[in-house]
């Protein structure tokens, strides 16, 4: 049986690696590159919690941005939005690249592209990221 300790440890290392990726996601500076390589060092058996709940928290992050663009006027063209608007919701798999992966989120709202396929391309590219992450993690 777990000990409250070791429970308590568990648990404050999974919320901190959530609010660290949401925060990382927003137009925030940080990373949580760093929060989930600690987490996994720390505990190895959370390898999955871990991986589910940074990419909650990142798309997450990433899906307020996309709100804040929904919310801007169209009455100015964006910078570089028309390559969103060509490759439209899969242009999201990049979501998770530096000071990119917020631009084109904010470009996705701002097209008003369905949120529903936006969070999943999203979601989808974050995982990918964090699960490369993780696998690197493992192995040094």
């Amino acid at each position: 049986m777990e000990t409250l300790a070791g429970w308590l440890s568990n648990d404050l290392s999974l919320w901190g690696l959530f609010l660290s990726s949401f925060l990382a996601a927003t137009l925030l500076p940080g990373g949580s590159e760093a929060v989930l390589l600690g987490v996994l060092k720390l505990h190895p058996e959370l390898l999955w919690p871990a991986l589910l709940l940074g990419t909650l928290g990142n798309t997450l992050g990433g899906m307020v941005t996309f709100g804040m663009g929904w919310m801007l006027p169209q009455t100015q063209q964006l910078k570089h939005v028309e390559k969103v608007r060509h490759y439209g919701s899969p242009a999201l798999l990049l979501a998770w690249m530096p000071l990119v992966g917020d631009a084109l989120c904010l470009a996705a709202g701002w097209l008003r592209l369905n949120p529903l396929y936006a969070a999943l391309f999203m979601g989808a590219g974050k995982f990918a990221r964090y699960w490369l992450i993780a696998m690197a993690a493992i192995t040094i």
